[in-house]
């Protein structure tokens, strides 16, 4: 029975839909791409406080760090079967991307970086979409929850990268990875750029004014003792 006929007949007839079936369909058409509007929100936001004069570029290139932490993890889900190796390298990924955040927000904080109470909603979604999709994916793949608790006995290919018995399609695949360069890449990428520029621009313009600044320290000090001699 095709997908168009079960679910015409779940219509017409009221039967339980495919929990399982559902569910991927929700992680690959729900979550995944809502994922890129809190990312994209939270770049306007930076832009907005003006992050290259504040944390400049080490906050930026945390911010790269955490979209790969959650990205390695994303781009081997798409590709390979959900076995233990795969479910460890999502929690990994999902363990160490909240501990990144945290010292992001540290990072901005220490910087006089505002962070708005706009922003920290928006990083409230980005922490939470991760552990979101790890449950899912459990619940989906509960017998492989189950093998990793065992630590894979009993089953050859637990520890290894398996390609996906139904591959995703091409159109699909290159529409997450358009999308993840003018959401993630194009704006994170400017932002980092923009951050690095700044800090050169900083940099010279230090060089360039300490002598400035020491002729005019004894200028000043002259001045001083003309009025002291008179």
């Amino acid at each position: 029975m095709s997908r168009r006929d079960r679910d015409a007949r779940v219509s017409a007839y009221g039967a339980t839909v495919d929990v399982g079936d559902a569910t991927t369909r929700y992680l690959l058409y729900g979550l995944l791409p809502s994922w890129f509007v809190p990312g994209l929100a939270d770049w306007v936001m930076h832009r907005r406080t003006r992050i290259e004069d504040t944390a400049g570029t080490k906050e930026s290139l945390i911010h790269t760090l955490m979209m790969a932490e959650v990205g390695v993890p994303i781009a081997l889900t798409l590709r390979y079967e959900v076995n233990p190796l795969l479910l460890c390298a999502q929690l990994a990924g999902t363990a160490v991307h909240e501990a990144t955040a945290l010292w992001d927000v540290r990072t901005a904080v220490d910087s006089d970086r505002e962070v708005k109470p706009v922003e920290q909603h928006i990083h409230s979604f980005l922490e939470s979409l991760p552990f979101a999709a790890l449950a899912a994916l459990s619940c989906l793949h509960a017998d492989q929850v189950r093998s990793l608790l065992r630590g894979g006995r009993g089953d050859p290919q637990a520890w290894r990268l398996v390609p996906r018995r139904r591959p995703l399609s091409r159109g699909y695949l290159a529409a997450v990875a358009a999308a993840i360069g003018g959401c993630v890449v194009l704006p994170y990428g400017e932002e980092l750029l923009r951050c690095v520029r700044a800090g050169r621009g900083r940099a010279r313009s230090r060089k360039k004014g300490a002598p400035g600044d020491e002729a005019a320290w004894h200028a000043e000090a002259e001045d001083t003792e003309a009025e002291k001699g008179q």
